[in-house]
């Protein structure tokens, strides 16, 4: 994986873990009720979740590449094409004050599993990886040593942003409590979807 790929990645799920929706909304929740180290424990169990799914996505996808070989295209279609559809949604979704309920204080592992199950659950998050995935490596010839990297990267990316969010949860108590910035985030984050489906469809 070349440096321009390493950077462009991790920014790409800095981007993704952003985006508010299960995972944040679970972290929010616990920071609030628990505190920042059981948020924390939280965050723990949905980066463990992402690492079952990126080593889903990347080895389904390497044995599924060399068995259909030129077919493969059509999966990098498929998987631009939902990219362009999530990103048309957001788009055009109606802002709205998002609230988000606090839990009963839970222990560690709890937490943790919490995090882990919010991740398992929620099958839209293989989806982008197995679409994102071949625009920044080659699926047929992909490394451990790549693998790695990817795990590192998302450890780093979505690790350190559902990291802030459990800290401002825990300080400042609700979030999310602007329809006008909400709608931003959704138009923003929504081109930025759109514009990663483009791009996956037209790399050579």
């Amino acid at each position: 994986m070349t440096a321009d790929s390493f950077f462009s990645l991790f920014i790409a799920l800095v981007i993704l873990a952003v985006i508010p929706g299960p995972g944040v909304f679970s972290v929010v929740a616990r920071s609030m009720t628990s505190g920042f180290r059981h948020g924390l424990a939280t965050v723990f169990g949905i980066v463990f979740g992402d690492y079952i799914f990126i080593a889903l996505s990347i080895y389904g996808l390497s044995a599924l590449a060399s068995t259909m070989g030129e077919f493969f295209v059509v999966i990098k279609i498929l998987g631009a094409t939902y990219l362009a559809y999530l990103g048309v949604r957001l788009f055009f979704k109606k802002a709205h004050i998002n609230e988000v309920e606090p839990v009963a204080e839970l222990s560690f592992f709890a937490n943790f599993t919490a995090g882990l199950v919010t991740t398992l659950s929620n099958p839209k998050a293989i989806l982008f990886y197995v679409s994102f995935f071949p625009a920044f490596i080659n699926i047929q010839s992909v490394t451990h040593t790549q693998v790695i990297q990817i795990l590192i990267i998302a450890t780093i990316a979505v690790g350190s942003v559902m990291a802030a969010y459990a800290y401002a949860a825990s300080k400042a108590g609700r979030l999310f409590n602007s329809s006008g910035s909400t709608k931003a985030l959704n138009v923003t984050s929504g081109s930025i979807l759109i514009g990663c489906g483009v791009f996956l469809v037209t790399k050579a």
